[in-house]
């Protein structure tokens, strides 16, 4: 696996781990402050964390950030709508395609 292989899958999993975290502090909300889904939650956070580390050390700043925050408000919408069961308004669903061509233009046109 190439250099560039390897980062594009890292970023991919510092979304996913950043979604994750995000579904499970949603989960455990509301519950009592000490269950499972929010301490999940905060390690998932952490590890993400760790990851994203190791993006930066590949990226430049002004890439990396809007590229993993982007892929996350995407990712995580969609796991509000399918593992929570929210309901997402067409509009919303606009704002992310927009929003992928927009991170589509800042990864391609800036490669590391």
């Amino acid at each position: 696996m190439n250099n560039q292989a390897f980062f594009s899958l890292l970023i991919l999993a510092t979304v996913a781990l950043n979604t994750s975290a995000q579904t499970f502090l949603k989960l455990g909300s509301g519950q009592n402050p000490l269950n499972l889904y929010l301490l999940g939650g905060v390690c998932l956070y952490g590890l993400s964390t760790l990851f994203y580390i190791l993006v930066l050390s590949k990226f430049n700043l002004s890439v990396a950030y809007p590229v993993v925050i982007g892929l996350t408000i995407v990712a995580t919408t969609i796991a509000g709508a399918t593992i929570l069961k929210e309901k997402i308004a067409i509009s919303q669903w606009i704002g992310l395609g927009l929003l992928l061509s927009g991170i589509s233009a800042i990864a391609l046109g800036k490669s590391p």
